[in-house]
């Protein structure tokens, strides 16, 4: 379609041309005394159009000439752009493929590139931010190498990057930070890992590549606090599934709780965990097996306990039986502890709970115990007797026949009580 419109186009210049020019009898008279030349309008004009196509090109010929410096200066700026990408791009290769020194050769040759092209007039105007780039690719090549004075000095020099508010040399900066932490990460430098994540900023931080990092640094470090604070972001931020997000929390709530040596440090750690964390079967149960054995209140390791009674007496109860085996063990020590009768409201929890599933062993060894605690010798006995024909648990079993044969005592009864001490023994 273009070409035929061009046709029409031309063809009515023709057209136009040939009746202009066909029977166009105007002339132009040049008067130069003596002398009188008289030319055709024709001519005149061919002329007049031949002089401007002659000017034009002149003037474009002297345009390109005067231009050919220019020209050059720029083909070589340019040969040494494409020289130093490609630099960039042989070191990135030789560092995928595990040939260190040669990629920091190929990084080393680009820096020499960049400050000869920096040092002339000619400097790129993201020189610093390719200065950067070839310094890490150094440094990240120099620390698969082992050379660590190395590596540090070409750290120091690519964080010499000019402070500006580009987002392009912000994100560089951000970055060569990381990498410097991770290096110390490598290096078992704890102190100058945490130095360079705490310098990042506070967006930054948060990002999950940081929050992994720091997760790994504060486990190295035995930061258990910082860890799981670190844990808990990674959870939120999805970088874990949420059964290792779990399981994570979990592991590192139960090493902040083993860590305390006294009551006070074991609440203070205690209040450090969150609802989630505190409603975990393992943590509450290690945790007040924990202020038992320090020697803690008895009413506050109940009180931490109760969220892990409240799921075990549901129907759909998600706990393990050696989850329930321990919370009946912790129970029944933190009874033992209490002088006179325990609580009434944890009576009254276990009364209910063993009335409503009657056939729960451990909850029959409970409420077996319980009744001990309160003089109850005939329903006790009962009770651990029931329970005994149904546990499998060999600790339980034990504590079981030890209480019959206390109970037999109790009633005098010397064979009773020899014969639940060899039951005892044997379990």
């Amino acid at each position: 379609m273009r070409a035929i419109l061009w046709f029409f186009g031309l063809f009515a210049i023709a057209v136009a041309t040939a009746l202009f020019a066909g029977n166009n009898q105007g002339t132009v008279t040049v008067f130069w005394p003596p002398y009188r030349i008289d030319l055709s309008l024709n001519l005149v004009l061919l002329t007049l159009v031949g002089l401007f196509f002659v000017m034009y090109v002149a003037l474009r010929a002297l345009a390109v000439l005067l231009s050919l410096p220019g020209e050059a200066l720029r083909w070589r700026i340019q040969h040494q752009e494409r020289a130093m990408q490609v630099g960039l791009i042989d070191s990135l290769s030789h560092l995928a493929a595990g040939r260190f020194i040669r990629a920091r050769k190929a990084a080393e040759g680009v820096l020499e590139q960049e400050r000869a092209l920096a040092g002339s007039e000619q400097a790129l105007p993201y020189g610093a931010r390719l200065r950067a780039v070839a310094h890490l690719l150094a440094a990240e090549s120099t620390h698969a190498l082992q050379d660590k004075t190395a590596r540090d000095e070409h750290v120091r020099q690519a964080l010499d990057l000019p402070h500006t508010s580009r987002r392009e040399e912000q994100e560089l900066r951000e970055g060569l930070q990381l990498r410097a932490a991770r290096w110390a990460f490598d290096d078992r430098d704890v102190q100058t890992a945490l130095q360079r994540l705490d310098e990042l900023p506070q967006g930054v931080a948060r990002r999950t590549l940081a929050l992994r990092l720091r997760f790994r640094v504060a486990r190295l470090a035995r930061r258990t606090q910082v860890a799981l604070e670190t844990a808990r972001l990674l959870a939120k931020h999805r970088a874990f599934s949420e059964a290792a997000a779990r399981s994570i929390v979990r592991g590192l709530a139960m090493e902040l709780v083993q860590a305390a040596h006294d009551p006070a440090q074991l609440n203070k750690a205690w209040g450090q965990l969150d609802a989630a964390e505190r409603s975990m079967p393992e943590v509450a149960i290690l945790a007040a097996e924990r202020l038992l054995f320090l020697g803690g209140q008895v009413s506050v390791v109940q009180q931490w306990l109760l969220p892990v009674w409240e799921q075990m007496v549901k129907p759909d109860t998600a706990l393990v039986p050696e989850q329930r085996m321990r919370l009946v063990q912790v129970l029944e020590r933190s009874f033992a502890q209490v002088e006179g009768t325990p609580d009434a409201a944890w009576l009254t929890r276990i009364e209910a709970a063993q009335m409503g599933n009657p056939r729960d062993a451990m909850l029959q060894y409970l409420a077996g115990v319980t009744c001990m605690r309160l003089s109850l010798w005939g329903k006790a006995q009962l009770l651990l007797r029931q329970s005994l024909a149904q546990l499998r648990e060999p600790a339980l079993r034990r504590s079981a026949w030890r209480a019959l044969a206390q109970l037999a005592e109790q009633r005098e009864d010397a064979a009773a009580a020899a014969e639940a001490w060899r039951n005892a023994a044997k379990e």
